[in-house]
């Protein structure tokens, strides 16, 4: 109980407001929403793989953004979670998470054919490869 302490203008100790204003179940949402998700980085012989882990999303939450060779992933998330009933509540949360991430491709993507998905918490974006074209070898003669 020392942890209890009088609130100036109110005259009376409330046990309560210290309770749900600690982090004591390490779940606190402001704490939530500065994180950054996640990111795998992937390539095979035709597309580069970009998995964004951002489970309690949806899919509405999500922009995916191409200019000027950077791609820019953003999402934004707004939860209202109520306990109690009516208009005098005992207590309510909201919960707002927002995160954006911005990468950098490489000369040989194709932009204009890039594909999403997502599924399980896990964005996938696919970023097909353009085909390089061979270099050929040149004689130069000497004059």
């Amino acid at each position: 109980m020392a942890n209890i302490s009088k609130r100036t203008g109110s005259g009376y100790a409330d046990p309560w407001k210290d309770f749900f204003d600690l982090d004591f179940w390490g779940s606190r949402p402001a704490m939530k929403s500065t994180m950054l998700p996640a990111v795998n980085i992937g390539e095979d012989e035709k597309n580069y793989m970009v998995d964004v882990i951002a489970p309690g999303f949806k899919k509405e939450d999500f922009k995916i953004n191409m200019q000027d060779n950077l791609l820019t992933i953003s999402a934004e998330n707004k939860n209202e979670q109520n306990e109690g009933s009516g208009k005098e509540y005992s207590r309510r949360e909201y919960s707002y998470s927002s995160f954006t991430r911005a990468f950098q491709l490489p000369d040989n993507a194709q932009e204009d054919t890039i594909g999403a998905k997502y599924e399980d918490g896990v964005l996938k974006i696919t970023i097909p490869k353009k085909e390089q074209q061979q270099k050929t070898a040149k004689q130069i003669n000497i004059d």
